[in-house]
């Protein structure tokens, strides 16, 4: 088992309607080393304790922002969370080194089958490229951005795929 230590930043606008995200949170829980933290559960009315995430941050090694992609992006909360905690001084700009040598993972859920996030597919352009804020948040906070983890298609996925998908996600995070 890793000593490596895991902060893992949920959000979801509906964390109760997702199966596949639950099943993620449930694998990643069962690791000592990783701490689950559910933004929407405390922060229902989105006003986020920024001294009290800074130290979260500064408590992990690797940070993973676990999210369903919807319409491109990040759940609300997920952007607030970005905006308040890594300010300027802390995450960039002068004296914001905190997060240099971290590790950023993106791990996300998509509703489309994987072929939709390929060049020239349904969406026309890949997750990667479709995340690349995220990426350039994390080069922007020295960060090392590590490969997505993605479940695709999760409103066609039966229960062995479901398991796998957790299993691949537990081994992920084990590497770090």
């Amino acid at each position: 088992m890793s000593t490596n230590r895991i902060l893992l930043v949920y959000a979801h606008r509906d964390p109760g309607a997702s199966r596949v995200n639950r099943a993620l949170l449930d694998a990643a829980a069962s690791l000592s080393n990783v701490t689950v933290h559910n933004l929407t559960a405390r922060y229902p009315d989105l006003r986020i304790d920024t001294e009290h995430e800074q130290r979260l941050l500064l408590e992990h090694d690797t940070i993973v922002l676990q999210f369903p992609f919807y319409w491109y992006s990040t759940p609300a909360i997920l952007k607030e969370w970005q905006d308040a905690v890594l300010a300027y001084g802390f995450a960039y700009g002068e004296n914001g080194d905190k997060l240099h040598g971290k590790k950023l993972m993106i791990a996300t859920t998509t509703g489309g089958p994987a072929e939709a996030y390929e060049a020239g597919g349904y969406n026309q352009f890949t997750l990667s490229e479709l995340l690349r804020p995220l990426q350039a948040t994390a080069n922007l906070a020295g960060m090392s951005y590590e490969p997505i983890f993605a479940v695709s298609g999760v409103r066609m996925l039966d229960e062995a795929a479901l398991d796998r998908a957790a299993t691949a996600y537990r081994a992920r995070l084990v590497a770090f």
